[in-house]
């Protein structure tokens, strides 16, 4: 562990429905799985807030010195329309849908998932372990508990959940009402049984599809994340994450299936941390609506991803996240803010000298950011304390600096790099380039200067009629955005 963060790291754990300190499994080691995206459409932003908060977990254990492995994995086959036992796979009907193979949809929708994580400085993780390059190890695992928990039906191979002491304490299935409900299925012992395996129906021929002992199909959903985490990172390891969907079926249905494997009466990771929802009132977030709100849409309307990135960081993740354009537009705004911030900092540094001890307010700065981040990764104060950071003028520049590197190695916004001009609010549908409006602020800011004011007023109201607004006033350039 960093010696220099004097806080320890408590986090929430969903299966105890309490705060714990954090002790790694192996020392030093921190060994993170987070359940990825199945690769049948784009990932909506409300799947993108699960990906940020992990990554805040991962470079908050960076920061606090555990060597770090985490695994992200990519559902490329094996997942239904809903957590029922039935139904259509969402990648076989995608590619029916699109008239393409099964394979070329994965790769096409794994890619943009892939953009948008690049998108949102999501740090890469260790491994991308893809569902369909594990399902030898699947079947052979399925193989392992088939006697002692499984029995057969002419859809598949389905689990026993009561051949698991506890089943479904994650969800706390007996107090509380879950989020989903299994659909029945003829022939099941018990509602919650799920499959493990999934039959080819008779005179079906799918994409995707393996030999195995209970005929040619392919592997559940729930069986993929246990083979693989597994896999990659041995039992027991530290903690799993996901969306708080995944809470009522899906890491139950894990855990039972890693208790089963391990012949043990433990969950596979000693924390599962889970995500809150992210609330779109107009009700666009859902990929079943059609037209739903994706990252690409953010950045065609001209917000940067990290506005998102953000917006996310500002509220708790175990809190839910309204989602509004006005919500995330003021994100931009207040990025954009600290943005030319760092930029009056920079021209500081030169004259800086680095070489007293450190300055009681940016020492203390550093303790409350600790304090916030050990307490289950509150970044809400964090975002307020570099704002405070910034507002420290009599403060020696590199100093400051130093801690803001700190700060954005947890925060990931990309603060050293990033510039105004990055963040200028540019639609993708705007009828005029960047280039033609700094061509125009070029012409106004010489007619001002020659004291042209109706000139320069012309091309201030040509600029608005296309949408343009200008931000008068800043002294370090013409500023500009555009409408959306």
């Amino acid at each position: 562990m960093n010696e220099s963060t004097s806080h320890p790291l408590k986090l929430f754990n969903s299966l105890t429905r309490e705060l714990e300190l954090f002790t790694p499994v192996h020392d030093g080691e921190a060994r993170v799985y987070t359940c990825g995206p199945t690769v049948y459409n784009y990932p909506h932003i409300g799947n993108m807030r699960a990906y940020v908060f992990a990554d805040l977990l991962g470079r908050t254990l960076s920061w606090k010195g555990y060597k770090l492995t985490h695994v992200i994995n990519i559902t490329d086959v094996g997942h239904l329309t809903d957590d029922a036992d039935d139904g259509e796979d969402k990648l076989e009907k995608a590619a029916a849908e699109r008239a393409q193979s099964i394979w070329d949809i994965a790769k096409h929708y794994t890619e943009a998932y892939w953009d948008d994580i690049k998108a949102l400085n999501i740090r890469q993780p260790a491994h991308w372990s893809i569902a369909t390059d594990y399902v030898p190890q699947m079947i052979d695992y399925a193989k392992g508990i088939a006697d002692k928990h499984c029995y057969e039906l002419d859809g598949g191979l389905y689990f026993d959940v009561s051949t698991i002491a506890n089943y479904g304490s994650l969800a706390r299935a007996a107090t509380e009402d879950g989020e989903g409900r299994i659909d029945t299925v003829e022939g099941k012992r018990n509602a919650a049984d799920f499959a493990i395996w999934r039959k080819t129906p008779e005179g079906e021929t799918r994409q995707m599809e393996w030999d195995s002992p209970w005929g040619k199909g392919a592997p559940g959903w729930h069986l993929e994340c246990s083979v693989m985490s597994e896999a990659l990172l041995g039992l027991p390891f530290d903690i799993h994450t996901g969306g708080i969907d995944h809470r009522e079926i899906h890491h139950p249905n894990e855990i039972a299936q890693n208790q089963a494997h391990s012949g043990c009466d433990h969950s596979g990771a000693h924390f599962w941390m889970h995500n809150n929802f992210l609330i779109d009132r107009a009700g666009k977030m859902s990929k079943s609506a059609g037209e739903f709100l994706r990252l690409q849409l953010l950045i065609d309307k001209g917000i940067h991803p990290l506005a998102y990135r953000l917006m996310c960081l500002q509220a708790h993740y175990r809190s839910e996240l309204e989602f509004s354009w006005e919500n995330l537009v003021a994100a931009l705004t207040r990025l954009k803010r600290i943005v030319m911030g760092i930029e009056r900092l920079k021209e500081r540094l030169a004259a800086s000298q680095n070489d007293k001890p450190l300055h009681p307010k940016v020492a203390d700065i550093r303790e409350q950011m600790d304090a916030a981040m050990s307490d289950d990764l509150n970044s809400c104060p964090v975002v307020p304390l570099l704002e405070h950071l910034l507002s420290l003028k009599k403060v020696d520049a590199a100093q400051r600096m130093d801690l803001l590197r700190e700060m954005d190695l947890i925060l990931g916004l990309n603060l050293e790099t990033l510039t105004r001009a990055d963040l200028r609010l540019h639609p993708k549908a705007a009828s005029i380039t960047e280039t033609e409006i700094e061509q125009k602020l070029d012409l106004r800011q010489q007619a001002k200067a020659d004291k042209d004011f109706a000139a320069a007023d012309a091309i201030r109201d040509e600029l608005i009629a296309q949408n343009v607004e200008l931000m008068d006033g800043d002294p370090l350039r013409w500023e500009w955005s555009i409408s959306i």
